[in-house]
C-alpha cells in the first residue's frame, strides 16, 4: 500500500477515484449478509481525511439525507483530500427504524469496541479500523431521540484542542453546545486519537426535517472549506453574527404528569419565569404551568404531549445574551431559505 492509498474492507482506493466499499459485517440469523456501505471521494490533489457518519443510532435518518444532497455536489470533483462517508453506521438499528442494536445495546455508548465482544462492540470497533483510523477531522450527525426535537446545533468540547473553536463556527449552525463527552462515544474515541469531532445534532428522530437537513449539508460545506478540501463556487449567504456558545444547558423536567399543552415552539427565546407549556388532564379542572427556571433558548423539546412526572420536556442553552441569539437564529433561518441555497436540487 502506498503513501497515498487509502485502503476499505481490503480493497484500495487511489487518488481521483470515487467509490463504493460495502464493509461486511455479522450476518443475520436468517444467514442474511449484512454490509456497511462506505462512499469513498478521493481528490488528485492530497488534503485532509474527513469522515462523515450518519445512523449511529438507527432511528437517526436526517443524516442520510444529509449525506445523500453531500455526494451530489459538485464541489466534490475538485476535492482536496480524502471523503469517507457513511450514511448508515447502525445497520441492523435502521432496518428495524430502532436506536439500538437488536441485543437493546446503544451503539454510542460501545466504542473504541473489541472483535470478540458483542454484536455493538464488533460494529464500533470496524468502524473505528476501517474508516476513522488514519481520518484527520470527522463529523458525526445525529437527532434527537423519538418524539424529541433539537434545534440545529454543534456539540463539541471547546478546549480540547486550538483548533475545535474555529472549526464549530464553521459549521455555522446559530448554537455551539460546549459539551462534556461522553465515555463509550465515538466523539470519545475520536478525541482520544487526536481526531477533532463534530458532533452535529438537528430534527427528531424517524423524520425528515428540511430545515435540519439543509442546516447539516450547509454545514458540513462549511467545513471542508474551512479545513481546504473544497472552494467556494457561488454567493453565500451570510450571516450576521458569528455563532453564539451556550457553556451549560438545562432540562425542564415535567413535575407531574399529565397531557403537555405546549406554548414554545423550538428556537424561541425565553426569560426566567416564563410558561413554557401547562401540564392538565382530563381528570382534574387545574392548569399548571411549567416555568422556565433560566433565561436562554429552546434548543431540544418533546413533540408528545402525554407526559409522564420527570420526564424531559424542554432543553435550554444558557447565553450571555439570548436575546442576541434569537435574533441570529432568524437571520439563520433567512439563510438557508430554499430559494438561495447552494445545494443541489432534491432528485
Amino acid at each position: 500500500m502506498t503513501v497515498d492509498s487509502v485502503s476499505i474492507a481490503g480493497r484500495e482506493i487511489q487518488p481521483g477515484e470515487r467509490a463504493r466499499v460495502d464493509i461486511p459485517l455479522p450476518n443475520l440469523y436468517t444467514t442474511t449478509p449484512v454490509y456497511m456501505p462506505v462512499h469513498v471521494v478521493r481528490g488528485r490533489k492530497p488534503g485532509p481525511r474527513l469522515f462523515v457518519t450518519a445512523s449511529i443510532h438507527g432511528d437517526e435518518i436526517n443524516g442520510v439525507e444529509i449525506i445523500r444532497r453531500m455526494l451530489l455536489q459538485k464541489a466534490l470533483s475538485r476535492l482536496r483530500g480524502t471523503l469517507l462517508a457513511v450514511p448508515v453506521v447502525n445497520v441492523y438499528g435502521y432496518v428495524r427504524q430502532s436506536r439500538y442494536l437488536p441485543d437493546r445495546r446503544d451503539l454510542n455508548r460501545s466504542f473504541p469496541g473489541s472483535d470478540k465482544g458483542s454484536l455493538a462492540a464488533r460494529l464500533a470497533t470496524t468502524l473505528i479500523s476501517e474508516v476513522v483510523e488514519g481520518s484527520t477531522h470527522g463529523i458525526d450527525l445525529h437527532t434527537g431521540a423519538i418524539h424529541r426535537e433539537n434545534l440545529p446545533q454543534i456539540r463539541v468540547t471547546l478546549n480540547a484542542g486550538e483548533d475545535m473553536p474555529a472549526l464549530a463556527k464553521a459549521f455555522e449552525t446559530p448554537v455551539i453546545l460546549d459539551a462534556e463527552i461522553r465515555p463509550g462515544s465515538l466523539r470519545a474515541e475520536a478525541a482520544a486519537r487526536g481526531i477533532p469531532i463534530l458532533l452535529y445534532e438537528g430534527g427528531e428522530a424517524l423524520r425528515f426535517d428540511e430545515f435540519a437537513v439543509r442546516a447539516g449539508l450547509r454545514g458540513i460545506l462549511g467545513v471542508m472549506r474551512h479545513i481546504g478540501m473544497i472552494r467556494s463556487t457561488a454567493p453565500r449567504r451570510a450571516i450576521g453574527h458569528e455563532p453564539l456558545v451556550a457553556r451549560s444547558s438545562v432540562w425542564v423536567r415535567a413535575h407531574q404528569s399529565g397531557i403537555l399543552l405546549s406554548l414554545t415552539p423550538l428556537g424561541a427565546h425565553v426569560n426566567k419565569g416564563d410558561t413554557l407549556g401547562i401540564i392538565t388532564d382530563p381528570f382534574r379542572p387545574v392548569d399548571d404551568p411549567v416555568l422556565s427556571p433560566v433565561s436562554g433558548i429552546v434548543i431540544g423539546r418533546t413533540n408528545l404531549p402525554l407526559i409522564t412526572e420527570g420526564e424531559a420536556l424542554y432543553h435550554l442553552a444558557c447565553f450571555g445574551k439570548p436575546e442576541t441569539a434569537a435574533a441570529l437564529l432568524e437571520e439563520y433561518r433567512d439563510a438557508l431559505d430554499p430559494d438561495d441555497e447552494e445545494e443541489t436540487v432534491i432528485i
